[in-house]
C-alpha cells in the first residue's frame, strides 16, 4: 500500500439513518417486472441487484412467472410475504401508474423508475406529473424516471436495468448524473475511478441532485462528489448541500451543461444582457468553492485529483519528463492554461545535477531521460527531489503509459517509490488523452496516485486545484455593514415599478456608500450654466427625461463642456431632440472604465457583476459574478480575474487606480443589492471610473422588480 492508498478519513455521519436510506440503502426490495428473458430490463434487474449476507431481502414480482432461476416470483406487491421499503419498477410506461399506486398502498418508502414516464396518448395532467404528485403526497423517494438507477457500493447494492461491469470497485467518489450516457462513461467505462455511490437521477420527479448530494456528504467514505448537471430543481436544497460540503471540506466537482449565454431579450440593463443563463451558477460555485469543469475528460481527471487524500499546498507544479520536445509543449500549454511552475531552490538543483546524465539541465520542468542507463533510480530520485522542493505544490510524471511496455512498468515503480518519500500530491499525466481502460492506468490509479489523461485536461485540473487551495485559504466573509433604515426608505419608490431616473439612482448609490460624482438636475439653459459654474468646468450634460434608459444610444450625452456657452448649446440640442430635463455632472478624472451591475436570478436570487465598462461591457463579455453580499477580499478576487485588470495598474503614464477603493465600492454595491433583494430586478453603475482618487459612478440605472418577474 502506498502513502496515497489510505482509507478515507474517519468522519462521523449524522445521527440515525439518512432520510434517503429507504431509497439508497433499503432493508428490503421488490423487483417489479422481473424476467427470465436474457437481455431484458427485468432480467438485468435481477442480475444487478445483489442479495447480501447482511440480511437485505430481494423479492421478484411478475404475474407471468412462478419462479425465476429457482427463486420464487410473486404475482403482485400485495402478495409478497412482507412489506418492502424499496420498489424497483422495471415495467412499461403504461403500467407505471398502477404499479406506483400499489407500491404506495403496500407501504413502500421508495421507488426506482427506469421508464421515460411519457405516454403517446395521455390525459391531463400528463403521466410524469401524476406520478410526481402521488409520490410526493405519499412521501415516497424516487430515483428517476428515465434514469439508469444507482449503485451504492458501500452497501454492495446495485439497482439497474442493465448489469454493470463486474469489475466495479468501491472507492471514495460519489457521482450524481442527469445524463445516463455520462453515468456510463465514468462509472462503466473509466476503470481509473472507484465509487462509493453513483446515481443516474434522470428526471428527478421527486428526489433531486440536492438530496443525493446531501446523502453523499453524510457518508464517511466520501472524499469527493462529482455532479453532471442539466439544471437544479431544488435551488434552496442545493445551496444548503453546498454549504454542507464547504463546512465538511469535501470537494464538489461540477460539469454544468447549458452554459451558452442565451439572448436576454427582456433585459433592460447591460448587466442583464451579458449575464446569460449560467451567471448564477458561476456565482454560486464561486461562493462555495465548487470546482467547475468543462468536459467529461476534465470531470474524470478532477475526481481523481480531488478524490485522493493529499491536498495541494503553496507553490506551483513540478514536472518530470522523458522527452525534451514534450517538455517544451507542456511549457507552452501551461502558459496558456495559467499554471505556474515551481521555482525550485539551489539545493534542489544540486540534487538534480548529481543524478542527471551529462548535458541535461537541472531545472523545472525537468527532462530526465539521457542515455537511459539506470533510468528508474534516476527518475525516482529526481521526481522525489522536485516534489520535496519548498515551492512545489504538486509533482507530476508526464509520459506515455502503455500496457505491456517495459518502460511504462518502470513508471509505476517510480511513482510508488516516490509516493513513499513525499507527502505531497503526486500524479501520472499522460500526454495524450485516452478512455481510462488501460490496466496500467487502472492499477496506478487504484494505488492512490491519480492518472490524469491528456496534457491540457491535466493542466486544467491542476490549475483548478490551485484555485480551490486559494479559495480554502480565504478568511471568513466580512461584508461592510448594511446601513439601517435604507430598505424602508427606498421600498416605497421602488414598488412604484418605474425605473429610477439617473439622479434617483445616484442618490440610492450614495446612500449605501457607493461613491458617485456630484450632480444637479436642470430644466433650462440658465440653470445648466449655473450648475456647471457651481460644480466646476469641464462638465458633462446628459438627458434626464423619463423613459430614456440608455442615453448614449439616443445621443443624449454631451461630454467635456468647457464653458457656459458650450453648456447652453448642448442643453439647447438635448431639449430640442429629447426634452428639457437634464443632469449636469463634472467630468471625472482620467481612469479605467469599469461597470458594476446586478440582476435578480429566478433560482438563486440577486447577483452582482463587475466587468469592463462603458461600451465594452457587452462587446468583451469580460465579467465576473458573485452572490451578494461580498467583502473587500472577495471583491478584489473578482476584480483580479478581469481581463481588463492590468489596466488598473497604470499604463503609458496613466497613474494606477486605487484598488482598495475599487474593491470597497464593489463590496458596498453588493451590500446594497443584498439589502434590496426582492425590490430590484436589474441595476447598472456603468461606467465607473477607477483612478488614483477612487472609483466613482458616472451613471446609474435601477429597474425595480415587477410583479411576476
Amino acid at each position: 500500500m502506498t502513502g496515497f492508498d489510505q482509507p478515507a478519513e474517519s468522519r462521523s455521519s449524522s445521527s440515525g439513518p439518512h432520510r434517503l436510506a429507504p431509497l439508497l440503502a433499503p432493508r428490503s426490495i421488490a423487483l417489479v417486472g422481473a424476467s427470465a428473458r436474457p437481455g431484458s430490463v427485468g432480467n438485468g434487474m435481477i442480475r444487478s441487484t445483489a442479495e447480501l449476507s447482511c440480511g437485505r431481502r430481494v423479492h421478484l414480482v411478475n404475474p407471468n412467472y412462478g419462479e425465476i432461476d429457482g427463486r420464487p416470483c410473486f404475482p403482485s406487491l400485495s402478495s409478497l410475504p412482507e412489506p418492502v421499503e424499496h420498489v424497483v419498477l422495471g415495467v412499461a410506461n403504461a403500467r407505471l401508474e398502477a404499479q406506483l399506486d400499489e407500491a404506495i398502498a403496500c407501504g413502500a418508502k421508495a421507488a426506482t423508475i427506469f421508464g421515460s414516464c411519457y405516454l403517446e396518448t395521455d390525459s391531463a395532467p400528463p403521466l410524469l406529473r401524476r406520478l410526481a404528485a402521488k409520490a410526493a403526497a405519499a412521501g415516497l423517494q424516487v430515483c428517476g424516471g428515465n434514469g439508469m438507477g444507482f449503485y451504492n457500493l458501500d452497501q454492495d447494492l446495485r439497482v439497474c436495468g442493465f448489469p454493470p461491469p463486474e469489475r466495479l470497485e468501491r472507492g471514495g467518489i460519489s457521482f450524481v448524473s442527469h445524463s445516463g450516457s455520462a453515468f456510463v462513461a465514468l462509472v462503466h467505462n473509466d476503470e481509473r475511478l472507484r465509487f462509493n455511490l453513483a446515481v443516474s437521477s434522470g428526471q428527478e420527479i421527486v428526489t433531486t441532485a440536492s438530496d443525493y448530494l446531501d446523502y453523499a456528504l453524510d457518508q464517511p467514505t466520501t472524499r469527493v462528489v462529482g455532479l453532471f448537471l442539466e439544471s437544479v430543481r431544488d435551488p434552496a436544497g442545493f445551496v444548503a448541500a453546498l454549504e454542507n460540503a464547504a463546512e465538511r471540506d469535501i470537494p464538489v466537482v461540477a460539469l454544468k451543461v447549458g452554459r451558452t449565454a442565451e439572448s436576454a431579450a427582456l433585459a433592460v440593463s447591460h448587466s442583464g444582457a451579458v449575464a446569460g443563463n449560467h451567471a448564477a451558477y458561476e456565482a454560486l460555485f464561486d461562493r462555495y468553492g465548487v470546482v467547475q469543469v468543462d468536459d467529461l475528460d476534465e470531470l474524470a481527471n478532477a475526481l481523481l485529483l480531488f478524490g485522493q487524500s493529499r491536498r495541494v499546498g503553496k507553490g506551483g507544479l513540478a514536472s518530470l519528463h522523458d522527452s525534451g520536445g514534450l517538455r517544451e509543449l507542456l511549457i507552452d500549454l501551461a502558459s496558456a492554461q495559467g499554471v505556474r511552475f515551481a521555482r525550485i531552490s539551489e539545493a534542489t538543483r544540486q540534487t538534480l545535477a548529481s543524478r542527471l546524465d551529462y548535458g541535461l539541465e537541472p531545472i523545472n520542468p525537468l527532462d530526465a531521460w539521457g542515455t537511459g542507463r539506470d533510468w528508474e533510480p534516476v527518475f525516482t530520485d529526481c521526481l522525489a527531489a522536485l516534489a520535496e522542493d519548498p515551492d512545489t505544490a504538486i509533482a507530476g510524471l508526464f509520459a506515455e503509459p502503455r500496457d505491456g511496455a517495459r518502460v511504462s512498468a518502470g513508471y509505476e515503480r517510480v511513482l510508488k517509490a516516490v509516493a513513499e518519500r513525499t507527502g505531497k500530491p503526486l500524479v501520472l499525466a499522460a500526454n495524450m488523452a485516452g478512455n481510462g481502460v488501460d490496466e496500467l492506468c487502472r492499477t496506478i490509479a487504484h494505488a492512490g496516485i491519480p492518472v490524469l489523461l491528456g496534457d491540457v485536461s491535466a493542466l486544467r485540473v491542476i490549475r483548478r486545484a490551485f484555485e480551490h487551495r486559494d479559495w480554502r485559504a480565504l478568511p471568513r466573509p466580512t461584508p461592510p455593514a448594511t446601513p439601517s433604515g435604507l430598505r424602508a426608505k427606498w421600498q416605497t419608490r421602488l414598488r412604484i415599478g418605474r425605473a429610477l431616473d439617473e439622479a434617483e439612482g445616484l442618490e440610492l448609490f450614495g446612500d449605501y456608500g457607493v461613491q458617485v460624482l456630484p450632480h444637479r438636475i436642470v430644466e433650462t439653459a440658465d440653470a445648466a450654466q449655473a450648475a456647471a459654474r457651481e460644480l466646476g468646468f469641464p462638465v458633462a450634460l446628459k438627458t434626464a427625461m423619463p423613459g430614456i434608459l440608455h442615453k448614449s444610444d439616443r445621443g443624449g450625452v454631451k461630454l467635456g463642456l468647457a464653458d457656459p456657452a458650450a453648456v447652453a448649446a448642448a442643453w439647447e440640442d438635448l431639449a430640442a431632440r429629447l426634452g428639457p430635463r437634464a443632469l449636469v455632472m463634472p467630468m471625472a478624472e482620467r481612469g479605467v472604465e469599469l461597470a458594476f451591475g446586478a440582476i435578480e436570478d429566478t433560482q438563486f436570487g440577486p447577483l452582482v457583476l463587475v466587468s469592463a465598462g462603458g461600451v465594452l461591457i457587452e462587446l468583451l463579455k469580460d465579467r465576473q459574478f458573485a452572490l451578494p453580499p461580498i467583502d473587500t477580499v472577495r471583491a478584489r478576487r473578482l476584480i483580479d480575474r478581469l481581463a481588463a485588470r492590468p489596466l488598473l495598474d497604470g499604463k503609458r503614464g496613466t497613474p494606477p487606480a486605487d484598488l482598495d477603493a475599487v474593491a470597497d465600492a464593489l463590496a458596498r454595491f453588493s451590500v446594497m443589492i443584498a439589502d434590496l433583494e426582492g425590490l430590484v430586478q436589474e441595476a447598472d453603475a456603468n461606467p465607473r471610473v477607477a483612478g488614483p482618487a477612487g472609483c466613482v459612478a458616472l451613471d446609474a440605472l435601477v429597474v425595480p422588480k415587477q410583479d411576476g418577474r
